[in-house]
């Protein structure tokens, strides 16, 4: 079983999430979804790890996604976490910058369930190996 923590401020967004991660389809693994509403819960979460995957939202009112980023390639315990940035933020500009402080993967929103299943089981793979 992977453990995923959910960053997301949007309550329907993270339901949209979770349902799509646990839908259990046969091409996705079985998974928990640990989920937290701010970058702030994300940090009281971490600890509480391990977490095989990081999805977090880049605009949040206290810490965004970027800076948990930031947070997590620094953190011995967390630095080799997976981390999917999703954002409405879709320019190439958005992208690279989340790429280049260490994201592994960025989905634009909106996305599909499948898309997003994709990206998570990609990234889960390479835990793997």
């Amino acid at each position: 079983m992977s453990r995923i923590l959910l960053v997301e401020d949007s309550f329907s967004m993270r339901a949209f999430v979770r349902s799509a991660l646990e839908s259990g389809d046969t091409h996705f693994p079985g998974v928990e979804v640990v989920e937290a509403s701010s970058g702030f819960d994300a940090l009281r979460l971490l600890p509480r790890g391990p977490y095989d995957l990081v999805i977090t939202d880049i605009n949040m009112p206290d810490i965004n996604g970027l800076e948990l980023v930031r947070f997590i390639r620094k953190s011995d315990q967390h630095k080799n976490t997976k981390v999917l940035l999703i954002s409405t933020q879709s320019s190439e500009k958005d992208r690279e910058r989340g790429m280049s402080l260490g994201a592994d993967a960025y989905l634009a929103k909106p996305f599909s369930p499948e898309s997003l299943r994709e990206e998570a089981r990609l990234l889960l793979a390479r835990v793997a190996e």
